[in-house]
């Protein structure tokens, strides 16, 4: 993957270094040091400089991301990927349920990593997988995807400075009491799982998640979801501290009545793009097994 990007110097960045400059771009330091290794990476007016090299009024800045390696390891498989956006710099997926973000064991072929893979190899373009905001396997719905290392430090930082606005919908069973509110509560691996989480008020790290309830129909509660904090499982763990667990949970609430995997989905993404700084915003609507367990009726009739 190569990629330049091209920045011109105004009057408010005058005297500031290229190291200054670009990490005002949000440019990581894992990315800085990346460029610097790259002969020819940083063209100040068409001529390599030095990070310390300061700029002035009028300079052109060329940064040249030569991001040539690719995920050896990564077997590309030709699988289905619904691509609901792609540039030169990222891509969004919408996730189905039951597809693992990176191979694991058991899952070796059949994730969004195997099938992005694929996608580039038949460009003949190298890849190297960076997923941003990873789902779990049978969470449905959008993920961020960066093309090079420049995107995906600038996406990471975003999300660790909560500048990626995640919205969620879940569905629990009855009526959730109160309407909306905040679960501020810890968490931790729990004791004896490798898998598991749950919430640790002594050991854990911070996690906050705000719900809103948006609709109540067959038995069930639709409740949006917004993530502050992005630990493992936040939502499941945290949506049973309060007592209303996702149905269809296999780890946290086996229901599995009315759908066969969590209830969940990453329904809209708001975030910057990491070079432009333009506003995106991404909405997938509620999957079909999600939305036959609040209208059962209606969905068995688009069926037949």
């Amino acid at each position: 993957m190569a990629r330049t990007l091209e920045y011109f110097i105004t009057e408010t960045d005058r005297d500031l270094t290229v190291k200054e400059y670009l990490t005002r771009k949000e440019f990581s330091s894992r990315s800085l040091i990346a460029l610097k290794k790259v002969p020819g990476s940083i063209l100040l007016n068409q001529k390599p400089v030095f990070v310390n090299q300061p700029l002035q009024t009028g300079d052109r800045l060329t940064i040249q991301v030569f991001d040539e390696t690719a995920s050896e390891k990564l077997l590309p498989v030709r699988l289905p990927l619904e691509i609901v956006y792609e540039d030169e710099d990222i891509l969004v997926i919408d996730k189905p349920a039951g597809m693992p973000i990176h191979p694991s064991a058991g899952n070796y072929d059949s994730s969004v990593a195997n099938a992005l893979a694929w996608y580039f190899k038949e460009q003949d373009t190298p890849f190297v997988f960076r997923c941003i905001n990873r789902l779990d396997k049978d969470t449905s719905g959008l993920t961020i995807i960066a093309k090079h290392f420049v995107s995906a430090g600038i996406l990471s930082a975003c999300l660790s400075r909560r500048k990626i606005h995640r919205e969620y919908l879940a569905i629990v069973k009855g009526s959730l009491t109160p309407r909306q509110g905040t679960v501020s509560a810890p968490i931790s691996r729990k004791p004896g799982s490798i898998i598991e989480r749950a919430v640790d008020f002594e050991h854990g790290e911070t996690a906050v998640t705000r719900y809103e309830l948006k609709d109540t129909k067959n038995g069930h509660s639709l409740v949006s979801i917004h993530l502050e904090t992005g630990r493992t499982h936040q939502i499941r763990v945290h949506m049973k501290h309060i007592g209303y667990p996702l149905i269809g949970d296999y780890l946290y609430n086996p229901d599995m009545e009315r759908i066969k995997r969590q209830a969940l989905h990453s329904h809209r993404l708001v975030f910057p793009h990491p070079i432009t700084g333009q506003k995106l915003e991404f909405i997938s609507p509620l999957p079909e097994d999600m939305e036959r367990v609040l209208n059962p009726i209606a969905s068995h009739a688009q069926e037949k």
